[in-house]
């Protein structure tokens, strides 16, 4: 069963940086499967907000482009979520998820929640105005 822990969030001023982390409990998860940056806020439906897949293209929300990246280090197992300028608009809880189908990632649609099998347990990020 493939397990995947976040970590790094926290509250920050308007402006600042965060980077989450997500320790994905196998190295075939980060060698060949989509992997996704999720974020919830109250009474919102959960969205993408950054992928990467197994070719290592990178994709991310429009709301994001320019602020956030994504990236992955497969010697470590673990998947980053450099976040900067951060507003309080990205006052969420981030979660990391992975599935191991490449359609999870295909270009037809963004990271699609229910298209992903495997979910870590979120990471709150808080940013004040």
């Amino acid at each position: 069963q493939v397990q995947l822990v976040e970590s790094g969030g926290g509250s920050v001023q308007a402006g600042g940086s965060l980077r989450l982390a997500c320790a994905a409990s196998e190295s075939t998860v980060m060698g060949g499967w989509c992997m996704g940056w999720f974020r919830q806020a109250p009474g919102k439906e959960r969205e993408g907000v950054a992928g990467i897949d197994r070719d290592g293209i990178r994709r991310y929300a429009d709301s994001v482009k320019g602020r956030f990246t994504i990236s992955k280090d497969n010697a470590k197992n673990t998947l980053y979520l450099q976040m900067d300028s951060l507003d309080a608009e990205d006052t969420a809880m981030y979660y990391c998820a992975a599935d191991w189908d490449p359609l999870a990632c295909d270009v037809r649609w963004f990271l699609i929640p229910r298209r992903f099998h495997y979910w870590g347990q979120g990471t709150q990020v808080t940013v004040s105005s």
